[in-house]
């Protein structure tokens, strides 16, 4: 069963008691760096952009965005996607309680169709750490034992996938934003693994993987800026930046440029 079968579960998985700060930082972090994003992308097109959030969940960042008026009027139009029902029903309840459904419109559809949109974006973004939620179509969550046959990613055929279709969905000068991604280090990894026990979850990875999955179906990536260039390997260097958004190495925003 997944954690957004119902709308009471997608609210609990919210619940900023049982989140650990440094999740918590690293959303707020992310969500400041997207806004100058933002910004910087309405003066380059000088005209308001189109942004497409994908995973959009509760609607959480539109919900912030419409409440400061100089960002959200540079905004012409909002999409987001998720795959969980419960989602998809909160983000218009929500759309439909601030008044934003004119801008903000939600779509239930896979992240790997996101061809069916039928749609250009200036904006085409992730947030708090959704980019490292995409793992391969046949990994076992029962099965998996990295001491008989680790998963190896050095291409993770679903997350390139993904981007390089969101890549071809941007109009010239747009840009992709992953936000946050955990790097990959063994404090991250111990931070993400703690956060999953205080959950009652069950570790199937260990520190020799650069994810940490576990035995109810929770998958989370790190990377590195070399695994980024690696994926997005159709993308010239130069237009690929990244923000930290922390100082201890936890957290990072991912910009690749078109």
């Amino acid at each position: 069963m997944s954690i957004y079968e119902t709308e009471d579960s997608v609210q609990k998985s919210f619940n900023t008691d049982s989140i650990p700060e440094e999740l918590l930082q690293a959303q707020w972090a992310e969500f400041i760096e997207l806004k100058k994003i933002i910004a910087e992308l309405f003066h380059l097109q000088a005209r308001r952009i189109t942004i497409l959030d994908i995973g959009v969940g509760s609607g959480r960042v539109p919900g912030h965005l419409c409440k400061i008026p100089e960002i959200w009027n540079m905004i012409a139009g909002y999409d987001g996607i998720d795959n969980a029902r419960a989602c998809i029903n909160l983000s218009k309840k929500l759309a439909e309680t601030l008044q934003i459904q004119d801008k903000f419109l939600v779509h239930f559809l896979e992240a790997d169709k996101l061809e069916t949109l039928h749609k250009k974006f200036d904006l085409i973004m992730t947030t708090w750490f959704t980019p490292g939620n995409f793992y391969p179509d046949d990994f076992s969550f029962e099965a998996y034992n990295p001491s008989t046959q680790r998963l190896d990613l050095t291409a993770n055929k679903k997350f390139i996938e993904i981007f390089s279709a969101a890549y071809d969905l941007l109009n010239d000068g747009g840009e992709i934003v992953l936000g946050a991604c955990y790097i990959d280090n063994n404090a991250t990894r111990l931070k993400q693994e703690n956060f999953y026990k205080k959950l009652g979850m069950a570790i199937i990875t260990d520190a020799e993987d650069s994810f940490t999955a576990t035995r109810e179906k929770f998958w989370s990536q790190r990377f590195t800026k070399e695994k980024i260039f690696d994926y997005f390997s159709y993308v010239p260097r130069e237009k690929i930046g990244f923000t930290p958004l922390d100082t201890y190495n936890y957290a990072m925003q991912v910009r690749i440029k078109k």
